[in-house]
């Protein structure tokens, strides 16, 4: 690792001049108005994402830009959708679901792989007026159900192997579900009794659809997120919220028309949709659909034959890559490659450098939650990196750090490097606007004006914030609060270590010590020799009071689909507790 805690920024290192280079300046003449301008008005007066995602862009002459390029798997060839026949196949599955009887509010869910008719069903859903549920297609039965169920889902757009292996047994348990539209993955018809055949209604729907009048407060998105007990949270967002997908495309992920863009995240998840379909739509750019898992050579070979200029991925999938080792990556070039940013989980200030080192480039880590709906800290193109940040609060953002007191209000924190939670002054247009039958839940993550994530941070004193961990994540241990990701930050400086996960275990003296589970790099086998060698050095790294007493190895740790390590489930295995909501366990993590 270079020695610098910082890596500087100069203007050879921008290949492309970035949307803002001013930081204060940009901050101080933003206002959420002028994105509202910039996306323009509809004819009708209204606000839909549809509108502004596509027929915007046919409107003005750009309808044979390529919208999508879904990557050929096995038999299955490449092919280029253009913004006019993605506008064509969202007016025609509008079309359908006004045939069915299905209207403004019912909910549309969504459990496909990354096909073309999932992004036709997600924005002629949103024309239609209707609510969008997207489900990722690796979720068993039961999650599946819950969620359905959970948010009164009227209609499912699925495929014929989907339904048989996840749906059909369960369908008499899902009360709300009054249509099923089947994708047929062989290309020909479906034939399953009481399902609809998408393909079929599809063909004989109009080209030309009426966008249902909208507003920005009009429910668009449904996104559920775990809890660590019970059942999932449905996270309420609004048409209104295009404008913070639009303005953090443009000064988080420095999207520019010319880019090809490659989002690695599962349209199943708020990245894969905030950032895998609105965002770079409404930008009017060309993005890469890779429909198959992760797989190192396939996706350095698809940074380099695509061209791709803008990658956005996952702290997991990056680790898997410095797992897979630097001779895969170095043996491409990526000479339009001008910008990498990460999101799912903090970044480890070694990923970033391995991207320094091994592409090129930094990896620029950038901070959001399901509830926020949009990025709102991140590290962008034109400003030096501190490995390790979140960043800082994007024009149109305002954070801080505060502490809550026993009466319910709340300090802000004014000295630096202050410890507190982050909190997000109310106004970003893609704030969450509630959770799905749950007010109270939905009240308690504020006090007055502020949102309270639940995360626990510092600011420096340059502005930059700094990820410690959950509220419920932190370990008191003998008096000192110890951030998780601080000690699993320092075991991965280890070229022994690969990923690692850390817990508070209960102690009789101390109240809790922490206990770390690493999974290793290929050629480190584990052993009394090498824990010991773990625990010496980031005793070395972190000093006594901090670094782990204990060290288990693992083949894998257990962690979402979208990237988190689960920390809970590590603790409830370790202790015998309840596991919770597991709905989101990446398959066979964590054996």
């Amino acid at each position: 690792m270079d020695p610098s805690p910082v890596i500087h920024k100069t203007a050879a290192d921008l290949r492309v001049a970035p949307n803002f280079s001013d930081y204060e300046a940009e901050r101080r003449r933003f206002s959420w108005d002028a994105v509202s301008r910039a996306l323009g008005v509809q004819p009708d007066g209204g606000l839909n994402i549809a509108w502004q995602a596509l027929d915007r862009h046919v409107a003005s002459g750009a309808g044979d830009k390529v919208a999508f390029r879904f990557l050929a798997l096995d038999e299955v060839p490449q092919r280029d959708v253009t913004y006019a026949e993605l506008t064509r196949l969202a007016n025609r599955f509008c079309n359908v679901l006004r045939e069915l009887g299905v209207g403004r509010g019912d909910r549309v869910f969504i459990l496909t792989g990354r096909i073309p008719e999932l992004y036709a069903t997600l924005f002629g859903s949103l024309k239609n007026g209707s609510v969008v549920s997207p489900l990722f297609s690796a979720f068993g039965p039961e999650p599946i159900a819950t969620r359905l169920n959970l948010g009164a889902g009227a209609v499912l757009v699925t495929t014929d192997t989907l339904f048989t292996r996840k749906v059909a047994a369960w369908r008499d348990r899902m009360p709300d579900l009054k249509h099923v539209l089947l994708v047929g993955e062989g290309g020909g018809p479906t034939c399953i009794p009481d399902t609809l055949d998408f393909g079929a209604m599809m063909q004989r729907a109009p080209d030309a659809c009426e966008i249902t009048p909208t507003t920005g407060e009009d429910m668009a998105l449904l996104h559920f997120t775990s809890g660590t007990t019970g059942t999932p949270k449905g996270a309420v967002h609004v048409h209104g919220a295009a404008a913070t997908h639009w303005a953090t495309g443009r000064y988080a992920l420095d999207l520019h028309p010319d880019d090809l863009y490659w989002c690695t995240a599962d349209p199943g998840w708020v990245t894969g949709t905030s950032y895998g379909a609105v965002a770079p739509l409404l930008h009017g750019i060309t993005s890469i659909v890779d429909p198959s898992e992760f797989d190192a050579e396939r996706w350095y070979g698809i940074l380099h034959s695509q061209g791709v200029s803008v990658w956005y991925t996952a702290p997991t999938a990056i680790r898997m890559l410095m797992k897979a080792g630097a001779e895969a990556a170095k043996a491409r070039s990526y000479p339009h490659l001008r910008f990498i940013a990460s999101v799912g989980e903090p970044l480890n200030p070694e990923a970033v450098w391995w991207g320094k080192n091994t592409l090129g480039l930094p990896i620029h880590d950038n901070w959001w939650q399901t509830e926020t709906g949009g990025i709102m800290i991140a590290n962008t193109p034109a400003f030096d990196i501190k490995p390790g940040s979140m960043g800082r609060p994007l024009p149109g953002v305002e954070a801080s750090v505060v502490q809550r007191k026993e009466d319910g209000t709340l300090e802000l924190a004014e000295t630096p490097d202050a410890e507190g939670e982050l909190a997000l002054r109310r106004g970003w247009p893609s704030m969450f606007r509630a959770y799905l039958n749950d007010e109270t839940r939905y009240r308690k993550c504020f006090a007055g004006d502020w949102y309270l994530t639940g995360d626990l941070a510092r600011r420096d004193a340059d502005g930059y914030y700094w990820f410690i961990g959950r509220l419920d994540d932190v370990i008191k241990s003998a008096g000192h609060l110890i951030g998780p990701f601080e000690v699993e930050s320092a075991l991965m400086e280890h070229p022994a270590v690969a990923e690692a996960g850390v817990i508070g275990k209960p102690d009789p003296v101390a109240g809790e010590v922490v206990k770390a589970f690493v999974s290793l790099n290929k050629g480190f086998e584990p052993g009394e020799a090498l824990r010991l060698e773990l625990l010496g050095h980031a005793r070395s790294r972190l000093g006594a009071a901090v670094a782990p007493k204990e060290i288990a190895f693992q083949a894998e740790l257990p962690r979402t689909r979208s990237g988190k390590i689960m920390r809970r489930l590590l603790k409830a295995r370790e202790l015998g507790l309840p596991e919770g909501d597991t709905s989101t366990l990446e398959t066979g993590s964590g054996s």
